[in-house]
């Protein structure tokens, strides 16, 4: 799928590869990304430095709370919902990400759309509609829990079963 990085006989270089296989995902490049929405989980992305280290950059933060709106978070001015526009433009934003309550999700991705972002990522507890051209990744943390406890219940259901075959094969059944 990336062509042909190696050579027969010696292997790859892995630096070269890595760097291909980051090119392709499109990680080589700065992504400015606007977070709406500066509540607790707001906050704690605004100030995540895993995405600056992928190339994802939280160029601007929005809220309609006057008491939040003008406030400094992760080093970013708090700026009121009306000025996504401006900004997204201003700034080149391409990504958003929805961290507000489930109410607000869906008219936050409309004005983000208008505003020109093709990709979101929503963090609400809500479904959005868009139009087809704009992707949207929702995460859902309560799935994400859901899907670990059914590995934890497989997990322990799997020792059970093998206690009790190792107790009845001891037994000599």
């Amino acid at each position: 799928y990336l062509g042909s990085y190696g050579t027969r006989g010696v292997g790859y270089d892995i630096e070269y590869l890595l760097y291909q296989i980051t090119r392709e995902l499109g990680l080589t490049q700065d992504w400015p990304a606007a977070l709406v929405g500066a509540g607790n989980l707001g906050r704690a992305l605004a100030s995540y430095k895993g995405f600056s280290e992928r190339g994802f950059r939280i160029a601007a933060l929005f809220d309609i709370d006057e008491r939040v709106v003008g406030e400094e978070i992760a080093g970013i001015n708090v700026r009121h919902l009306d000025d996504l526009k401006e900004v997204v433009t201003e700034d080149g934003i391409c990504i958003g990400i929805i961290t507000t309550p489930p109410i607000a999700a869906q008219e936050v991705a409309e004005r983000l759309v208008d505003a020109g972002v093709r990709s979101i990522l929503n963090f609400a507890p809500a479904v959005v509609n868009v139009s087809p051209d704009v992707n949207v990744r929702k995460v859902d943390l309560s799935i994400e829990l859901q899907i670990l406890s059914f590995h934890l219940q497989r997990t322990q259901a799997i020792a059970t079963a093998r206690e009790a075959n190792r107790r009845l094969g001891n037994k000599g059944l």
